[in-house]
């Protein structure tokens, strides 16, 4: 499974998010699948190519030429594809990509999340999407997410279109226990 990973690029962050990141990528690696992610040597993105690559994974990095910077690339990827935009970057981790996971971040991990969430609850993905809830980061998203629904701006069957993990184990169960799974078309769903 080729799976696209969305994070922090922050170097500020605490330790316990980079060192859980780590163990995800080692976990991919070491059940065969390779990571697809926006190229990053730091924070979170740093930390899932790390993993990757202790275990003999393949990295995969798209990244818009504009952020070919020192320091800022994770040198060791097997493959480095360079883009225009940040549209075209993400078109490409899109197509690429069999499942995404989405770990803590900010501004551009949020928009990240919101569009490929998008897509799959308007019945232009099925792929599924899990969240890496590490520390409760993502807890507040989450009772927002649920608010909309019991504000009926969003149908509950939205929910239903993500997983939500806590561990590096339960993500990897997430995703391969769900990589089979029907989308679900919440089009047809009524309010209740």
């Amino acid at each position: 499974m080729n799976i696209c990973l969305y994070g922090a690029s922050s170097t500020e962050i605490d330790n316990t998010y980079i060192v859980a990141t780590e163990k995800l990528g080692e976990l991919f690696a070491g059940r065969g699948h390779s990571l697809v992610y926006g190229a990053g040597g730091a924070g979170l993105m740093g930390a899932v190519a790390r993993g990757m690559k202790r275990q003999g994974g393949l990295v995969v990095g798209v990244v818009p030429s504009f952020l070919k910077v020192d320091g800022v690339l994770y040198e060791w990827c097997d493959e480095m594809i360079y883009t225009e935009t940040m549209r075209e970057r993400k078109q490409i981790m899109e197509e690429r990509a069999d499942a995404f996971v989405v770990t803590p971040g900010g501004i551009g991990t949020y928009e990240e999340f919101f569009e490929i969430y998008t897509l799959k609850q308007l019945g232009q993905l099925h792929k599924p999407i899990v969240i890496f809830n590490i520390n409760g980061y993502f807890d507040d998203m989450l009772i927002m997410l649920r608010r909309t629904v019991d504000e009926r701006f969003m149908r509950e069957a939205s929910l239903a279109l993500i997983a939500v993990a806590d561990t590096p184990e339960a993500v990897l169960e997430q995703l391969e226990s769900s990589i089979n799974d029907p989308a679900v078309d919440i089009r047809s769903t009524k309010f209740v």
